[in-house]
């Protein structure tokens, strides 16, 4: 099979459209719908609806999507093994918001100075949306909160955080949890620690921004629970009650992943270089 049409099929299934599937891979409209049109002939399955806005998956598009990745992931690194390209051009990392706030620039700055030629891309968001982005092959390493559930990840390197519960300086504080999205790590422990503690959660409030967060919770809003690297690097330890937990009730560190069937050239690298 053509790896350039799976290539065509992937962009216009990320981008839900033709037209910006076009623009993305520099080529006329009439071009992917004909490369869109030969797969679905070739497979004898319709791979998308067409909808007034664009197009969507079908059943069969959205099967045969993650395998699509997986295909085009191994023929490329199978290129480059057969090629004996050792150069690493290009790296795709992902990264929880609050790893970002932290660490990600000194990290994405040593990287650059150790490897200028290699260009570098970042992508943010919850452990649970960087980790499906790593096991759909759309970045080559990432950083998440906790230890990885699937076993088809591997830790590069393990960053021990220091836990605690943030809470207003004042005496009454509402039982509110102020929340970084859905599928934030700290946020499930925080909830399911009340829950053991038989402490009520009168409801829980999310927010897009980590310093949103804590100012909510400097004015008396709420609770929430995170790495204190995030509020000294914020600056808010002198603002808000920081109550460190116990290694033992409270063990979740920021692990640097990567998929075991495409270990990155510069793992051992990743793993010998030193962040905080």
């Amino acid at each position: 099979m053509d790896l350039n049409l799976l290539k065509v099929f992937i962009t216009v299934a990320n981008k839900n459209s033709i037209s910006l599937a076009a623009n993305e891979l520099k080529c006329a409209q009439s071009n992917v719908t004909s490369r869109i049109k030969q797969l679905e002939k070739t497979l004898d399955l319709e791979l998308f609806h067409r909808v007034p806005k664009g197009v969507i998956l079908t059943s069969n598009g959205e099967r045969f999507y993650p395998k699509a990745i997986e295909i085009v992931k191994k023929m490329e690194d199978a290129i480059n093994d057969i090629t004996k390209n050792d150069e690493v051009t290009h790296l795709k990392v992902g990264s929880t918001e609050c790893n970002a706030s932290v660490r990600i620039s000194p990290f994405l700055i040593k990287l650059h100075e150790d490897f200028p030629n290699m260009q570098l891309e970042l992508f943010t968001g919850t452990t649970k949306s960087i980790t499906e982005l790593i096991l759909d092959y759309q970045v080559d390493i990432a950083f998440i909160s906790g230890e990885p559930k699937s076993d088809k990840l591997m830790v590069l390197k393990k960053i021990e955080e220091e836990i605690a519960i943030l809470e207003p300086k004042t005496q009454n504080v509402p039982n509110v949890t102020l929340t970084f999205k859905e599928g934030c790590v700290y946020d499930e422990f925080l909830k399911n620690y009340y829950k053991q503690k038989n402490i009520h959660i009168e409801k829980a409030l999310s927010f897009g921004s980590l310093e949103t967060i804590l100012s909510c919770i400097k004015v008396g809003m709420g609770k929430s629970l995170l790495p204190t690297s995030i509020v000294k690097s914020i600056g808010y330890e002198n603002d808000i009650k920081v109550t460190v937990l116990p290694k033992d009730e409270a063990n979740i560190p920021t692990c640097l992943v990567c998929r075991k069937d495409s270990i990155p050239k510069i793992a051992q690298y990743l793993k010998d270089m030193k962040l905080s």
